[in-house]
């Protein structure tokens, strides 16, 4: 399998999650699926009618309809749980679109962190494993392997993507220089935060002392560097690769 779902950002925790493979669902054929409401649609059907066989090549390396459906589908769902509450409906055209931008982008990081020689070991993807299992309320690797292969996805190629992410995560960390803010510029962060609460909450609402959310200020900041970091490299991947998208 060369595109790995791993890589497509939330798309497997989510579908994991939606499967029912949780902490707590023993059998997830068992658990009742709730009846649609006028607040709670049912999500819609993949439109996938008219796409081509192969969605996207990416240096020659072909992003199948099956990769893309893996993708899609879970991504479909979480959609249209985030716009249930608005009433929205969601454009199925468009996010088609962000889940063929999402695999390209997995392939091009993919194939730059393999040229560069990166190995993963089976501690590295044990961790990766381990990390998913924390993320969906499961208590070890087994019980992740299970809950892929009740998906209908082998073992061999979940470590296989979880290989991937590893390599894709060095590469990006040897790639970028990503330093922790100072607590000056914490400070300024949270003195925003504190601003902006009192403006929503009309000086209403107890708010947390700096101590108790630096870290997670901090956490931010280098999390929103990262993603920019990745964004130019990816830019660069693509502007020095052949990259076509067929919808």
């Amino acid at each position: 399998m060369s595109i790995s779902r791993l890589l497509v950002a939330g798309t497997l925790v989510g579908a994991l999650a939606l499967a029912g493979c949780s902490a707590g669902a023993e059998d997830p054929e068992e658990e009742a699926t709730p009846a649609p409401t006028d607040a709670a649609p049912a999500a819609p059907e993949a439109d996938l009618d008219g796409l081509p066989d192969i969605v996207a090549v990416v240096n020659d390396e072909e992003i199948t309809l099956e990769d893309f459906t893996s993708a899609y589908e879970p991504q479909l769902q979480q959609a249209s749980m985030m716009q249930q509450q608005s009433g929205q409906e969601v454009d199925q055209d468009e996010l088609k679109v962000q889940v063929a931008d999402m695999l390209v982008n997995s392939a091009l990081l993919t194939q730059a962190a393999t040229a560069s020689g990166i190995e993963a070991t089976d501690e590295d993807v044990d961790g990766v494993l381990k990390d998913l299992a924390t993320q969906n309320g499961l208590e070890s690797v087994d019980d992740v392997i299970a809950a892929f292969d009740e998906q209908g996805i082998a073992e061999e190629d979940v470590r296989e993507d979880a290989a991937d992410q590893v390599r894709i995560d060095a590469y990006v960390a040897a790639e970028t220089n990503v330093e922790a803010p100072s607590d000056e510029e914490l400070r300024e962060q949270y003195d925003q935060m504190v601003e902006q609460s009192k403006q929503q909450q009309g000086g209403e609402g107890e708010i947390p002392k700096f101590d108790e959310v630096k870290q997670q200020l901090a956490d931010q900041a280098v999390s929103q560097e990262q993603n920019a970091a990745v964004e130019k490299i990816v830019t660069k991947l693509r502007e020095d690769g052949n990259v076509e998208i067929k919808l």
